[in-house]
């Protein structure tokens, strides 16, 4: 009968069992949102890993579980970008090779304590360094940081706002580590006892010393969720008609979805004037988000537009940060054909080149995202510098209506609100839109993908300045700072290995008469 290692042997039964490991995360974000799960869901790729007979099969253990990850947190994409989304998984799969050989390095063998304390510092550092690297745009963005799964819980929304999501993924990842060690390890329980204990003492004394945001004041912002509607006409007569049903409810500001509006209102001031009438008619300004061709300069734009009772303000946001095959295609003339296998873009959109704070009346000013720019810890945390009271997020999930999607991205604004001290309203056109407090909490019920409705939510107002938004990403910089410092180290070790050891001294021979003995005698 063949034992565990000799089973593990083959290098594709590894590889196929790392894949599975790398997609066990899943779970712990929306739908399933089992956020526990979250602490516990690398240890079978921890334990796969650290049982490679050497760092270059831990290596590829690491980058197939990448590739599981990305699938399986992406999955909802596969209709859309078909077999490509196997591509993408597995080139950046590959950013997992080097966090594989360092799981490889710190708890292989038999690891001692000391090794296992460098580990709760290095191996959530590399798995950061994951993070940031795959965080830019144009390789997808931030969707399914691992710290982003506890997005319902208060101790670690409270954690958030002092290091963002990155303090969130860097704790859950040293949670594993230490689990790990304690189911394989027997020798180094108590260094990995000590490292549950330091992420509580962490989490309590976040809770206890981090600052709350101080509340003043309340504004009630309406969320206009037309659903699924088929033709950009029939869809503004929706929107219409539930902006209409707000009138005796007296909002400061009525958010729309992405895309609500098919067409450059500043060349159809039918629409703009209807949209006018309806601010007049409710009071409150309306913020819009126009997908079209501009009249005034080449290209097609996403933009966020506010219109107030005399029409247009002049406040306008173009997105500036575009979905990958979904806005545009990186290197068109490489990759167009990426348009023949699935729903990728036809026509690159342009980007915008700043953020903007508008103000909205009311003495409430609102700083506006579009879609997946609500995932960007950076964005937010620019917005709230500038200014902005309230954040918002325009979206549309309606490509994937019935994946997990939705919940997924509804999800990321309460990690947004709590980082900054701001709160946030997730606007979409099909569901699922959702409001969050200024710490995070959820504020009313979330408006899910079978909704057609308006909602208006009461929502408090809030001032100070959160420790992320002061200090910004510094868990990501202290990461860079602990990879540097064990590779130097690792270097200056090295450089003492290699360096020969001197023979030592042998006293000359001497003869009988005490006199030095002379060669050839």
């Amino acid at each position: 009968m063949k034992t565990v290692g000799q089973w593990l042997a083959s290098p594709w039964r590894r590889s196929a069992i790392a894949v599975l490991a790398g997609a066990l995360p899943l779970v712990a974000f929306p739908a399933p949102s089992l956020w526990w799960w979250a602490y516990v869901a690398l240890v079978p790729w921890l334990l796969l890993v650290r049982s490679a007979p050497t760092g270059k099969r831990a290596a590829y253990d690491g980058w197939w579980g990448g590739f599981g990850f990305l699938v399986a947190v992406h999955h909802w994409l596969l209709p859309s970008l078909s077999v490509f989304i196997f591509l993408i998984a597995a080139l950046l799969g590959a950013l997992w090779a080097p966090w594989g050989w360092l799981v490889h390095r710190f708890l292989g063998g038999v690891p001692g304590p000391g090794r296992v304390l460098a580990a709760l510092a290095v191996l959530p550092s590399g798995w950061l360094m994951v993070e940031l690297v795959r965080s830019w745009q144009g390789l997808g963005g931030p969707w399914g940081m691992l710290g982003s799964s506890q997005w319902q819980v208060a101790p670690a929304l409270r954690l958030a706002s002092v290091g963002g999501v990155w303090l969130l993924s860097f704790l859950v990842v040293a949670v594993n580590v230490c689990v790990a060690v304690l189911v394989s390890v027997r020798e180094s329980r108590v260094p990995a006892v000590a490292g549950l204990v330091a992420t509580a003492a962490a989490t309590s004394a976040a809770w206890v010393w981090s600052p709350r945001p101080d509340l003043d004041g309340e504004t009630r912002i309406a969320v206009v969720q037309p659903g699924v509607v088929v033709g950009v006409d029939k869809r503004f007569d929706r929107e219409v008609q539930l902006t209409r049903s707000l009138a005796a409810q007296h909002p400061d500001l009525i958010v729309w979805g992405e895309s609500s509006v098919g067409y450059d209102l500043a060349g159809r001031p039918d629409l703009a004037g209807r949209i006018a009438a309806l601010s007049r008619e409710t009071g409150a300004d309306i913020m819009v988000n126009v997908d079209a061709r501009r009249s005034d300069k080449p290209g097609i734009y996403k933009s966020s537009v506010l219109v107030g009772p005399d029409g247009l303000t002049g406040d306008r946001y173009d997105k500036m940060r575009l979905v990958p095959f979904g806005e545009y295609i990186p290197a068109r003339s490489l990759l167009g054909w990426a348009t023949s296998v699935g729903k990728a873009a036809g026509e690159d959109r342009k980007r915008g080149t700043e953020q903007v704070v508008m103000n909205v009346g009311h003495g409430l000013r609102v700083g506006p995202m579009v879609c997946f720019e609500s995932a960007f810890p950076d964005m937010s945390r620019h917005l709230t510098q500038d200014g902005a009271d309230v954040l918002i997020a325009q979206s549309s999930t309606s490509s994937f209506q019935h994946s997990w999607a939705p919940e997924q991205h509804a999800s990321l604004a309460a990690l947004r609100a709590a980082e900054t001290g701001r709160p946030m309203v997730h606007a979409t056109l099909t569901g699922v839109s959702a409001v969050y407090g200024a710490s995070g909490q959820r504020l009313g019920s979330w408006l899910g993908t079978d909704d057609s409705t308006a909602r208006v939510y009461d929502i408090p107002l809030a001032t100070g300045t959160t420790a992320y938004v002061r200090f910004g990403d510094w868990p990501v910089h202290g990461a860079i700072l602990v990879l540097a410092l064990w590779c130097a180290f690792e270097g200056a070790r090295a450089v003492r290995l290699r360096r020969p050891t001197p023979e030592p001294h042998v006293p000359p021979a001497r003869t009988v008469h005490e006199s030095p003995a002379r060669p050839g005698r």
